[in-house]
């Protein structure tokens, strides 16, 4: 067994690469329905990623625009002139024989980003981001001596972005792929749903003793589908690896894949030569050449958009950093304006604002916000005691896509405003008080035992229909019985 005192005398060294699917229409290099999620398959389809001779290769603007998002993101460097080359392989879901991808000039290159982890942040380079087509997909039915290809998925264009080795543990590689995934997502990218495997992440680890100048020989594992899985794989890895030097084994460079049943990584092939792609230029797309003004025009509009823009405003706010994080990761929100509502709000509701947010929204409930004076004015309604928590969050659900509504209105209507007239519930407290089924719980509160009260106040409760302010029901009861 491996223990933490012999997992703590090695290190991993942990590179990330990551596919990422652009949200484009149509496909990369032709007119073909772009969105293959729930598609019968081969349905979303044209002669070009059939790759059936005389079809040519039209480049989809759009999906450099959103490459240059990307860079913008990742604090990359965009270059003014890129250009595609061939990448040969055989397998029967590349008809073409060849990926169009980018090896000698990107569109995306150097960048950095950082990622924040327990109240710190560490960098992580980017190698590059390239722009590629992506394959089909082979899929090998149970007990047959087949396998079906669905090319649905060709030709969806890709970035992949490549990260230097500059991890050293599982939870640095997953708070590496979600600030990833937040910058995707915000910039404006990618659709995000890594179900449909919208991100793909393969990651690199090697394992050497602590202090070593040298690293030890990696295992990539390929076609990591969620955040999770990319920590479980790499610290399965991590300590599968260090067992194998512990009992003095070598560790073969390899491609390995991921088991999320028994999260356990499995050898897939051997990879101690680099394959030759035979890369070259292609002939049939001229280089991609950008202007200055039209990467300035896109950082302007993406920069405001990035998380360490809204955690930066959010903290300025007094947001905190955990309830700032759960914000920016909730999918439902995104786009949704809720950091320009929290911003706008009054100082003092801000909290408020975002406890309501983090707490009570699901998800699947999540289609609109209120509007920031309706926030405040519930706000106000809760601190001056008009309505309860509970209806305090019901009215900012009643409010969600009615932007002309009165908080109080609506409030009003549907009976959720609290009776704060002192005079009006001492009356229903006497009568509750000399009601001879609260007689047991009055002497029991006389006698000292304050944990009664809660039955006297849900009487008075019901006798005001749940209108009672129920801290100010509380409040007389313990003057009526001191």
């Amino acid at each position: 067994m491996i223990t933490k005192e012999i997992l703590d005398k090695y290190e991993p060294t942990i590179g990330i690469e990551c596919h990422v699917q652009l949200k484009t229409k149509t496909k990369l290099f032709s007119g073909a329905d772009n969105d293959a999620r729930d598609k019968a398959p081969n349905t979303t389809v044209s002669p070009i990623c059939f790759g059936l001779p005389g079809t040519l290769p039209v480049l989809n603007r759009e999906a450099v625009d959103l490459a240059i998002r990307a860079g913008v993101a990742l604090n990359a460097e965009i270059a003014t002139v890129s250009s595609f080359d061939r990448k040969h392989y055989f397998y029967p879901d590349l008809p073409k024989g060849y990926q169009i991808t980018q090896l000698e000039r990107p569109t995306v290159g150097v960048g950095a980003i950082d990622v924040p982890l327990k109240g710190t942040t560490f960098k992580v380079r980017i190698t590059r981001a390239h722009i590629e087509e992506d394959a089909g997909k082979l899929t090998h039915p149970s007990g047959a001596d087949y396998s079906l290809v669905d090319l649905n998925r060709a030709g969806t264009p890709l970035i992949e972005i490549v990260s230097e080795a500059d991890m050293h543990s599982a939870e640095e590689a997953k708070a590496y792929v979600q600030e990833l995934y937040l910058l995707m997502k915000s910039a404006g990218v990618t659709l995000g749903d890594l179900y449909h495997g919208n991100m793909r992440f393969d990651v690199n680890i090697s394992v050497a003793p602590k202090g070593s100048d040298t690293l030890g020989k990696r295992a990539e594992v390929k076609n990591l589908n969620s955040i999770r899985s990319v920590e479980r794989a790499a610290e399965y890895e991590y300590a599968r690896q260090v067992e194998l030097l512990e009992k003095g084994e070598k560790i073969i460079q390899e491609t390995r894949g991921w088991n999320d049943d028994r999260q356990k990584t499995f050898s897939q092939r051997s990879k101690e030569e680099a394959m030759d792609y035979r890369y070259f230029p292609d002939a049939d797309l001229p280089p991609i050449e950008l202007t200055d003004e039209r990467i300035a025009a896109i950082r302007a509009e993406v920069e405001p958009l990035l998380p360490q823009t809204l955690r930066a405003k959010l903290a300025d706010a007094g947001v905190r950093q955990d309830d700032a994080e759960t914000l920016l990761m909730n999918d439902a929100l995104t786009g949704l304006g809720f950091v320009r509502t929290v911003l706008g709000v009054a100082a003092e509701d801000a909290k408020f604002t975002v406890n309501f947010l983090v707490n009570r929204l699901g998800e699947d409930t999540i289609t609109a916000l209120p509007t920031v004076a309706q926030f405040d004015a519930v706000a106000k309604l809760f601190k001056n005691g008009s309505i309860s928590s509970n209806n305090a969050d019901a009215l900012l659900l009643e409010l969600r896509g009615k932007a002309d509504a009165d908080a109080k209105a609506v409030a009003d209507e549907k009976g959720w405003i609290q009776e704060n007239d002192s005079a009006a519930l001492e009356a229903i407290v006497d009568e509750v008080l000399s009601d001879p089924a609260s007689a047991k719980a009055v002497a029991d509160v006389k006698a000292g035992n304050d944990r009664v009260i809660g039955f006297l106040v849900g009487q008075v409760m019901k006798k005001s229909q749940g209108k009672a302010n129920p801290a100010l029901v509380n409040q007389l009861i313990k003057q009526r019985l001191s």
